[in-house]
């Protein structure tokens, strides 16, 4: 039987493709086998070569597979190293070492750096290789009869999968799970995600510097574990290394549940990622003065008298203005400095580049936020980044298309939206930690991601805002580690639904069985709606403080009956009280670990800060909240 899809030996003529090598030497033309699809690897690991062996049972699998499907004998290949290229032909195949034994073909045709490999220098070192050159550094070459279609492509899934899925520490991580589930499809996925422009260029480097960094520990520790099992003697130089071997390994296991963190689809946004973007802010400028941006593609004479009338006018700013006038949104941004207006007229305004907001300045819409689009063009990470102490932005709608992060994140101080409309492409809002978001009166969908991020530490304030048509609707992020502070959390008149998961999930760890359930315990400067009981569901206790952004907007509700669509936001305050409440009892038990009786000073400056009002759940795909547990 066929052990791939590709080739079939029934069918006359090859069905891959010919690449031309790149050099001087006129090598022949070979298979064009690198561009294969997703699925295409997925499937032939799965079905054909690795099935459900154990780590430890790769290269065995991978043997059977490439005796069943690799011609023997008869073919010719480019051996390629990082030093030269050279012709041969294989001549037989050791398929338990994964190894071809070859011979030079003739005429001899060699590419190096170095022009001292001759042919008699090859033949030497095909000597003290016993002539057995590893299957992966084999490009075979092209043939139009389709005989070696499945030779080329057996090598290539080789060739790939030692590349771009094996780790050499992998044999050692033997568990419950076969290794195709445990490693091969996460890594797979990542690579084509990688591929395919969905991971951040930072969480990339990232991966990549960990995936070098525990590769070089690795070798150290194998070094200092074979120097132990060498040795005889029970000696203080050998009790030395056993502990920098154990020092070795700690580290070694910390970078890699790192990496298995990027690996996962899901976990790579929830832990793997921290960016940082430091831009510098401006300041004022030199001159001390504030200018006001006006934005237009074209300037009618109408349009600007209306603007002079509504937000150009001495009498209405107090002061006379310095104005200058652009015709792309992305330059007006650009040239601010502290305390700068920018004012946007109405048309669709197609930007290639990223929003860096480093200074408090004010960019608003002239007209209704339909009519005011700004739209990002090309692929790039990024849109709209805040870093500014005080940023507003207003009446504006924001199209997100082929990207990779969300479409306004805000690093630190503070942002408030109002009256915008953001149309998604990955996640939408992201708040980082001790960053602020105040957003109102604002529309946010088609985030494949969630709509809004919060991360721990974090303040964000949700008035009167409709966030439909996303993965998840809110994603709070895991604030229970003891490095975090918890977020400060107010939700009022929001509308949320048409969401694919949860409206609202939260994301933290299963805590351990000797922190009981805190919920009945929660004190601090909680602002939450407790659920009472069915009998009387006519009152509903509030703190009295509220932030001084929603005094104003903030309005008690007396029900007779709780609704369908408003019953959530019991069940969210309840529920990351209860969190909150346990993450105050886990660090008073490590205080109390520690020797430390006395009540902590700060404790209440961490307990989260929660107002949940008035919000509406509907037609969300798996309810009104969850919990995400790792």
């Amino acid at each position: 039987d066929s052990c791939s899809d590709y080739g079939s030996r029934d069918k006359p003529g090859t069905a891959l493709g010919r690449t031309v090598p790149d050099g001087n030497v006129l090598f022949p033309d070979i298979f064009h086998t690198n561009h294969l699809l997703f699925y295409e690897r997925f499937k032939a690991y799965q079905d054909y070569i690795l099935a459900d062996c154990k780590a430890s049972e790769v290269k065995e699998f991978t043997a059977e597979y490439l005796e069943k499907v690799l011609e023997p004998s008869g073919w010719q290949a480019v051996w390629r190293t990082n030093v030269f290229e050279v012709l041969v032909e294989v001549v037989d195949v050791e398929y338990s070492a994964l190894k071809a034994v070859v011979q030079l073909s003739e005429p001899f045709l060699c590419e190096s750096r170095d022009s001292t490999f001759t042919l008699e220098c090859m033949q030497e070192l095909l000597e003290l290789k016993e002539r057995q050159i590893p299957l992966q550094e084999l490009w075979v070459v092209y043939d139009e009869s389709g005989e070696f279609d499945q030779t080329a492509l057996a090598i290539e899934h080789v060739r790939f999968f030692y590349q771009c899925i094996w780790r050499i520490w992998d044999e050692e991580e033997e568990d419950d799970f076969d290794y195709f589930v445990r490693c091969v499809e996460p890594r797979l996925r990542l690579h084509y995600d990688i591929l395919e422009h969905r991971v951040p260029s930072g969480l990339v480097a990232d991966y990549q510097n960990l995936l070098s960094q525990c590769e070089e520990l690795y070798r150290n520790f194998l070094n200092v574990r074979n120097s132990i099992s060498s040795s005889d003697s029970d000696s203080e130089v050998e009790n030395v290394s056993m502990v920098e071997g154990i020092k070795l390994y700690e580290k070694i296991d910390h970078l890699k549940q790192k990496l298995k963190l990027i690996e996962n689809p899901l976990l790579r946004y929830v832990f793997g990622y921290q960016k940082y973007i430091g831009l510098q802010a401006k300041g004022l400028r030199p001159t001390g003065t504030k200018i006001t941006h006006v934005v237009s593609s074209t300037m009618m004479a109408s349009l600007l008298q209306s603007l002079i009338r509504d937000k150009l006018c001495p009498e209405s700013c107090g002061e006379e203005l310095e104005i200058q006038f652009h015709n792309d949104p992305l330059a007006a941004v650009n040239a601010c400095y502290e305390g700068d207006t920018v004012i946007i007229c109405p048309g669709h305004y197609v930007v290639d580049g990223v929003f860096c907001i480093a200074d408090s300045i004010e960019l608003e819409g002239y007209g209704l936020p339909d009519d005011i689009v700004i739209e990002k063009q090309g692929k790039g990470d990024n849109f709209v980044d805040c870093t500014g102490a005080n940023i507003r932005i207003s009446s504006l709608k924001l199209v997100q298309h082929d990207a990779v992060e969300g479409i306004l994140n805000v690093h630190q101080g503070k942002t408030t939206l109002e009256n915008c409309v953001l149309q998604c492409e990955t996640t939408g809002i992201t708040i980082r930690t001790s960053a602020e978001l105040l957003m109102k009166n604002s529309d946010l969908y088609g985030a494949k991601g969630a709509g809004v991020e919060i991360y721990p530490g974090s303040t964000c304030t949700l008035l009167n805002n409709g966030i439909h048509h996303c993965k998840e609707g809110i994603l709070i992020k895991n604030f229970l580690d003891e490095h975090y502070d918890m977020p400060k959390i107010t939700m009022v008149n929001n509308v949320i639904h048409n969401n694919e998961g949860y409206g609202v999930v939260l994301v933290r760890p299963a805590v351990p069985s000797d922190v009981k359930d805190a919920s009945a315990e929660r004190t601090g400067i909680f602002l939450f709606l407790e659920e009472t009981p069915k009998t009387d569901k006519s009152s509903i206790p509030m703190q009295e403080q509220l932030p001084e952004c929603v005094t104003d907007e903030l309005v008690l509700y007396e029900q007779a009956e709780i609704s369908e669509q408003t019953e959530g936001n019991y069940e969210i305050a309840n529920e990351l009280g209860a969190t909150s409440a346990k993450k105050s009892q886990m660090h008073k038990k490590r205080l109390s670990e520690l020797g430390i009786t006395e009540a902590d000073d700060n404790l209440m400056s961490q307990e989260m800060f929660v107002s949940i009002v008035g919000n509406q759940f509907k037609w969300n795909g798996k309810g009104s909240f969850g919990t995400f547990l790792f």
